[in-house]
C-alpha cells in the first residue's frame, strides 16, 4: 500500500516529463494475432469463482518483494488442504509473478502455513503471532473458531496489515474479503438431494458436524436443518453430532454402560478435569463427590462423613471405568452406537470431508442388511471410492482449488487498495455416481 503510492508519484513525475513524446500511448499494449490464448486445465474450477474478478492474476500491480501470508485450517494431510494449498493458493502465486515479470528475491512471495493437526486452534493462534512477527503485507486466514484471534487481528490493523479471510468466516468486524463457498445454499443443495434419496416417507437421521465454532459448520448444519424444517417435516434429526465433542459423547456412552453414573456426576467430572488442567488444582472426584452428595461437610457428622466418603468411592471407581472404555472407544465405535441406538434410521448427512469419511469407516464395520443413506461434503480419493462402490449416495463437493486462488486474488487487491466484495463464492457442484464422470464434474474431483 504504502509503495504503491510513491510509485505511483514517481509514474506521474514520468509521465511529466516525457509528455510531449506521448506518455499516453499504450505502445505495448498486445497486438492481436489471431492465434487463441490455450486455457489452463484448472479453467473450469476457475470459471466457477463468482465473480471473474477473483479468477486471474492479471492486473494486479503489485510491488516487487510483496509478502502475502495465508493461514490455513489444515496442511497438506487431507486432499481438501491439499488442493487449497497446493493447488490454488500455489498457482495463483506462479500466475502473479509470471504476469508481472517477476524473478528471484523480486517474486510476490506467497506462504502457506497451517497447524499439522487439522483444526488445531491454538496451533493455528501460534502461526498467526508468528506471521505478525514478519510484517506481512496482508494475512489471508481460514478461522478454526469464528469468534477468536481478535486479539491478534487488532495487533495486525494497528499495524498496518489487513485480513482477509477464506473457508470459514470470522466475526471480526474489519475482515476485507471472505472466500468461500455459499454453505447455506450448498448444504440446502445437499439435504434436498438427500431426501429425495430417502423418499416422501422421511424417517430418523443423524447430523454428523465437523466442530461448534467455526462459521462453515454453523452454516452447513442451519442449511440442512432449516431445509428439513421448512420442505421435509417426515424427516427428524434424532442426533446432531459434533466431532469436537466426541470424546465426551464417549464417555457418556460408557457411562450408560457402566450404569450408576448420571449425566449431571458426569459433567461435574468434566468439569473438575478441566479445572485441574488449566489450574494444577481441583480434584474430579471430590466434584463428583459434592455433586452426589450435596453436603455440607462442615456440619456432617462422622457418619454422614463415612457415607460420603463411600458415595465418593463408589463414584470414583466408576468414573475410572468410564475414562478407561473410552479412551479405548475408536470414533468409529461411537458414531456405530449412535446408528444402532436407532434401529429406524434412514441416513446420515455430514458436512465435511473428515466426518464423511468418518461415517463411511463407520458403515464398513456395521453389520447390517439395509443400506443408510449417505450424503456427504468433499471428494478426496476415500469418498471418491466410496461413491463408486455404492456407500456413498452423493456429494457436496467444493472448490477448493478455486478458493485458494480467489484467495490470493482478494488478498492483493487489498494490498493494493483497490476494492474487494465483501464475499466471494468460489462454488460447489452436487456429485453422484450417475454424474461423476461428467466432463462438468470431473475438475472438481480432488483426488
Amino acid at each position: 500500500m504504502r509503495k504503491r503510492n510513491v510509485r505511483a508519484a514517481i509514474a506521474a513525475a514520468l509521465c511529466m516529463t516525457v509528455l510531449a513524446a506521448g506518455c499516453g500511448k499504450k505502445a505495448d499494449d498486445p497486438v492481436f494475432t489471431g492465434d487463441k490464448t490455450e486455457a489452463p486445465v484448472y479453467q473450469a474450477n476457475l470459471d466457477a469463482i463468482k465473480s471473474s474478478a477473483y479468477a486471474s492474476a492479471d492486473n494486479l500491480d503489485l510491488e516487487p518483494g510483496t509478502y502475502i501470508s495465508v493461514i490455513g485450517r489444515g496442511g497438506s494431510s487431507t486432499p481438501y488442504w491439499n488442493q487449497v494449498k497446493a493447488g490454488g493458493v500455489e498457482q495463483a502465486a506462479t500466475d502473479l509473478n509470471t504476469a508481472l515479470g517477476y524473478s528471484g528475491n523480486d517474486k510476490v512471495k506467497v506462504l502457506y502455513s497451517a497447524p499439522d493437526e487439522n483444526d488445531n486452534i491454538d496451533q493455528q493462534v501460534n502461526i498467526l503471532d508468528e506471521e505478525l512477527a514478519r510484517y506481512p503485507d496482508v494475512i489471508a486466514i481460514s478461522s478454526v473458531d469464528a469468534s477468536a484471534c481478535s486479539v491478534q487481528f487488532d495487533l495486525a490493523i494497528e499495524n498496518g496489515i489487513p485480513i482477509v479471510a477464506f473457508d470459514s468466516g470470522n466475526s471480526y468486524q474489519n475482515i476485507q474479503s471472505t472466500c468461500k463457498t455459499n454453505n447455506i445454499e450448498a448444504a440446502t443443495t445437499g439435504t434436498k438431494n438427500f431426501c429425495e434419496k430417502i423418499g416422501d416417507s422421511g424417517g430418523e437421521i443423524l447430523l454428523l458436524v465437523h466442530d461448534t465454532v467455526s462459521d462453515t459448520a454453523k452454516e452447513r448444519e442451519a442449511g440442512i436443518k432449516n431445509e428439513l424444517a421448512a420442505n421435509h417435516p417426515n424427516v427428524t434429526v434424532t442426533e446432531t453430532i459434533y466431532l469436537d465433542q466426541l470424546e465426551m459423547l464417549k464417555k457418556q456412552i460408557v457411562a450408560e454402560q457402566v450404569g450408576g453414573v448420571t449425566p449431571e456426576e458426569l459433567a461435574a467430572a468434566e468439569a473438575g478435569e478441566k479445572k485441574e488442567e488449566t489450574t494444577g488444582t481441583g480434584d474430579a472426584s471430590e466434584t463428583i463427590a459434592d455433586a452426589a452428595s450435596n453436603a455440607d461437610s462442615s456440619s456432617a457428622d462422622e457418619s454422614a462423613n463415612e457415607t460420603a466418603q463411600e458415595v465418593d468411592n463408589e463414584l470414583s471407581e466408576k468414573m475410572q471405568q468410564v475414562n478407561d472404555g473410552a479412551a479405548k472407544m475408536s470414533d468409529e465405535d461411537a458414531i456405530q452406537y449412535y446408528m444402532e441406538k436407532h434401529p429406524d434410521l434412514k441416513g446420515c448427512i455430514a458436512t465435511n470431508e473428515t466426518v464423511t469419511q468418518l461415517a463411511i469407516k463407520t458403515m464398513d464395520q456395521l453389520d447390517a442388511e439395509k443400506h443408510i443413506t449417505l450424503v456427504g461434503f468433499d471428494a478426496g480419493k476415500e469418498q471418491v471410492k466410496a461413491l463408486k462402490d455404492g456407500k456413498v449416495d452423493g456429494l457436496i463437493v467444493q472448490n477448493p482449488f478455486g478458493m485458494g486462488y480467489a484467495t490470493v486474488v482478494a488478498a492483493a487487491r487489498t494490498v493494493l487498495e483497490i476494492g474487494n466484495e465483501a464475499e466471494v463464492n468460489t462454488g460447489y457442484v452436487w456429485v453422484t455416481a450417475d454424474n461423476m464422470n461428467d466432463d462438468t464434474i470431473t475438475p472438481f474431483l480432488y483426488e
